[in-house]
């Protein structure tokens, strides 16, 4: 009996879009920037299909937007967006930080959000600039998981690009520091302390807004 051979065209779209994913957060790609379908499969040595589903990720993302007249592009960011998506999370993040914690105190399993947890540690004790924001995403992303709520999990999707480029965007802020605040959430989420963990989702959460738009004041445009 033969095993099924994995789908090409799946593996070069997740090449594209960790390819142009990448650009994007690293500048390679500025805000407002076009992402013409037949150049990035040039450079990228794929065709034009899995280049195309990748856009419609990273669309997802929060990253590129799509219009009738321009096609692909990278998505503007404002500081008014910066200053919106600190608003969402701190209404969803908040939400989903005691969901999270009510769930481990019934019985849930939180093993991967401790795997998670240390691959974020082990990111900042090496200082890698671009694993420390990937690493902080997925484990936001991992408690909002946690919840188990779809229409949780469905609104905050669009954004999670977003809190990456964020992440990246203010690498100066010392990743020691976010790190321990991951710590202490996490340990609430599985001590099963709702309250503790809301308070320090909050906490962390608005901790990061002045110092992320005062490091962003200059760089982006205001709206």
């Amino acid at each position: 009996m033969t095993t099924q051979a994995s789908d090409p065209a799946a593996s070069h779209a997740d090449h594209a879009g960790r390819a142009i994913r990448a650009g994007i957060l690293s500048g390679a790609y500025p805000p407002g920037s076009r992402l013409r379908e037949r150049e990035l499969s040039e450079s990228l040595g794929v065709s034009r299909i899995p280049v195309r589903e990748a856009l419609t990720r990273l669309t997802g993302e929060g990253l590129v937007v799509v219009s009738p007249r321009r096609g692909a592009s990278v998505r503007d960011l404002s500081l008014r967006d910066v200053a919106e998506l600190f608003d969402l999370r701190l209404s969803l993040e908040v939400f989903a930080a005691r969901r999270a914690a009510e769930a481990c105190a019934a019985g849930g399993d939180g093993e991967r959000l401790r795997v998670l947890m240390e691959a974020a540690e082990d990111a900042t004790r090496r200082g890698d600039p671009e694993e420390i924001p990937a690493a902080n995403t997925a484990l936001h992303a991992e408690i909002v998981a946690m919840t188990g709520n779809r229409l949780l999990q469905d609104a905050l999707q669009p954004s999670l690009g977003l809190v990456q480029w964020l992440f990246t965007l203010t690498g100066g802020r010392d990743p020691r520091v976010q790190c321990a605040e991951h710590q202490d959430i996490c340990a609430a989420i599985h001590a099963g302390k709702p309250d503790l963990a809301a308070a320090l989702a909050y906490a962390h959460i608005e901790r990061g807004r002045e110092p992320s738009l005062t490091a962003l004041t200059g760089t982006l445009p205001a709206e």
